[in-house]
């Protein structure tokens, strides 16, 4: 089973975030040039919470609220849940399948290593599938033995 460990050795290693003060602006700004759908909150080395796309467009944008001038303390989902770098990818994906998240961020002694999306997971399962088709063809064809 793939760990999230390896899951996030495979990425840029690259942390997306923000502080509680920044803007609404700020974080559509940083999702955007880096082509990804949510960021974390940090406030002094501390994960305090994450703001989505779809946070950004219900809680701001449909209010009628002013996005430069909305701090994402305002709507960002506090004390987000969190998975190690020892835990399964699958684990992963039972959290968020059960609680419809998109993205998990990875801690490690308390402090943001990484994050795991729902697409990390399914390439893993992909990828798995793959390595199990060639398993089976291999067993089918008598070992390569022709």
């Amino acid at each position: 089973m793939t760990t999230v460990k390896s899951c996030i050795q495979k990425k840029s290693g690259q942390i997306f975030s923000l502080t509680s003060t920044d803007s609404v602006t700020q974080a559509l700004e940083l999702m955007r040039s880096n082509r990804i759908r949510s960021v974390m909150v940090i406030d002094d080395g501390a994960l305090v919470g994450m703001v989505s796309q779809g946070d950004c467009a219900i809680k701001v944008l449909l209010p009628g609220l002013v996005p430069s001038q909305t701090p994402l303390s305002a709507i960002m989902t506090r004390n987000p849940t969190t998975v190690a770098a020892t835990d399964t990818l699958q684990h992963c994906m039972e959290i968020m399948s059960a609680r419809n998240f998109r993205h998990l961020p990875v801690l490690t002694q308390g402090k943001v290593v990484g994050m795991v999306s729902i697409g990390d997971t399914v390439k893993d399962i992909i990828s798995q599938q793959g390595d199990h088709i060639k398993h089976l063809e291999t067993y089918i064809k008598g070992h390569g033995v022709a």
